[in-house]
């Protein structure tokens, strides 16, 4: 793979992690109701997005911290 995402769930957000590229980690949640924009999707609009590159193997490693997310 040309690049290995490791995603971690936690109760109200998830963690990912980019260890290929000197451990950049950030967190990403769901952006509240009142604040989604026109048009916006409930419960899946988040503040960070994960960016993957087109045409390219992909290692992702799913995880949790303290509930089973699917």
């Amino acid at each position: 793979p040309s690049i290995t995402l490791k995603s971690i769930g936690h109760q109200w957000y998830w963690s990912y992690e980019y260890s290929d590229f000197l451990n950049l980690e950030f967190d990403s949640y769901m952006i509240p109701t009142n604040e989604l924009e026109l048009n916006g999707f409930r419960l899946l609009d988040v503040d960070n997005r994960v960016v993957l590159p087109m045409n390219n193997q992909i290692r992702i490693l799913v995880t949790a911290t303290d509930v089973l997310h699917s």
